[in-house]
Order: structure tokens, then sequence, then C-alpha cells
């Protein structure tokens, strides 16, 4: 009896540890992919190609999700990105609601560029998305690409009482392809740098990536790279989002286990 007994007791801590251990590299993803796609959908606002995120594009960019208010007058200037106050479908599989507001003064894409971006009542799949978020347009690098320097001070209140992620990060964004083609389908960055947090268990964790992260934009999602994510007490989880295909998977290994984790 006492060893069928610890047999359950130890089952259920192992179980209970390893989504512990997921935990803090699902939230770092689920924060990295967040805040990366409101930087996506700023700068389609500003070039006049937001359609390509509503389910319904035949009436133009003020049909469909979101209604762009583009006010240049005011100093600074205010982009507003307004959903609805309800769950709206959007071409890459998530629901949005809300408003995203981008302040900036200048033109928006000129090299020396800084533009802020805050929430109203935002919301992903029913995922509040708080916080402000910061981009430096630094020009052109040595390799001829534009790059960006681009902090976030945010956090995600998960849905279903799901608890709230806080995430803090320090990142250089390289526009490596499609800066010179006006759609959006063609751009890919390159993402760098480091972040720290609580995940939604109110753990904390640091997270750096090792190999910079690819974004293709049409994919909606990170394609490729590494990073490792520490969280407080516990060994390091090594994260790889693929090798460039297209999907909503990526491999976290605890030591020296892979586990997959869906990116939503």
């Amino acid at each position: 009896m006492i060893f069928a007994l610890s047999a359950i007791f130890l089952g259920s801590c192992k179980k209970e540890n390893l989504e512990n251990n997921m935990r803090s590299a699902e939230d770092n993803a689920l924060a990295e992919v967040t805040f990366s796609d409101v930087n996506s959908i700023a700068d389609e606002a500003a070039t006049g190609s937001l359609t390509s995120y509503k389910t319904d594009v035949s009436d133009g960019i003020l049909s469909g999700c979101a209604t762009i208010t583009h006010d240049t007058v005011s100093d600074p200037h205010v982009l507003t990105i307004d959903f609805g106050v309800s769950n709206c479908l959007c071409n890459d599989g998530r629901y949005r609601r809300g408003k995203i507001i981008v302040t900036y003064s200048g033109h928006y894409r000129d090299p020396g560029h800084v533009h802020t971006i805050t929430f109203d009542n935002y919301f992903v799949n029913d995922n509040q998305v708080m916080g402000i978020k910061t981009v430096a347009n630094n020009g052109y690098n040595n390799d001829g690409n534009l790059y960006f320097s681009i902090e976030v001070d945010g956090s995600i209140i998960r849905a279903n009482n799901g608890g709230t992620i806080e995430f803090v990060s320090s990142r250089m964004r390289e526009w490596i392809e499609g800066e010179s083609t006006p759609q959006w389908h063609d751009d890919v960055y390159l993402v760098t740098g480091t972040a720290s947090g609580n995940n939604s268990e109110g753990n904390s964790f640091t997270a750096e990536i090792t190999s910079a992260l690819r974004r293709t934009v049409a994919c909606h999602q990170f394609v490729s790279g590494t990073l490792e994510v520490v969280p407080s007490g516990s060994p390091t989880r090594y994260i790889d989002f693929g090798d460039g295909s297209c999907d909503n998977e990526a491999t976290v290994t605890v030591n020296g286990n892979d586990h997959i984790i869906h990116l939503h």
C-alpha cells in the first residue's frame, strides 16, 4: 500500500513539475509572438496594408476587423488601429478586439524615428495585452538592412483566469527581406536580445535569444531560431522554433528531454 501510494504521489509530482517546467517556456513564447505581432500590425496600418489581417477585405481598409484612424496633423502623430469591442477573426487565425495606439513624430519609416505603442482594452484570443512598446529606427546597418531597437514593458492577462505574464524585453530587429517592396507578405525579420519577467504562475524567469529568431510576416509565427529560458531555481529550458517551416509548434528541451508546445 505504501509503495503504491508513493508511486502515485511521485507520479503526480512529476506531472506537476513538468507542467511548471513548461509554464515559463510557454508564457515567454506567447509574449514573444504577441508583442512581435503588435509591431507588424502597426507597420501594416501605417503603410495602408492592414487589410491582410481581415477576414473580409473586399471593402477596403476601413471594413472588416480594423478601423484605421491616422492623425498626422497633431504632434506627435497618432495612429489608432481599432478592432472593435467584439472579437473579430483575423486572417492569421487569431481573434482580436480593442485598440492598438501608436504615437510618433516625423515620418513613420525614417531613420532616427521613434514610435511608441500602447493599448486600450486590446485582446488577442481573449488574452488581454497591456503595457508600452518603444521602437527606434536605427537606420541601415553594414549589411544594408534597416534595424530597430525595441523595448517592451508589458503584461498579458491570460484568458479564463489563467494568470498574468509580466514581460520586459530589449530587442534588436533587423529587416532582412522585403523592405524595398510595398507589399508585406515578403517581409522577413531577424530578432535578437534578452527578456525577463514572471510567468502566469508568478514565478520569475529570464530569457536570451541564442540564435536569431526568424519572423516571416506571412507566417504569423517565428519559423526558426533558438532561445534559452531560465526559471528561477530551475534548469534551463531550450526553445527551438524549427527549421523554417511555417507551423505553430516549438520544441522545448529540459534536462535532455524534448517536449512540444503549441504557439497561439
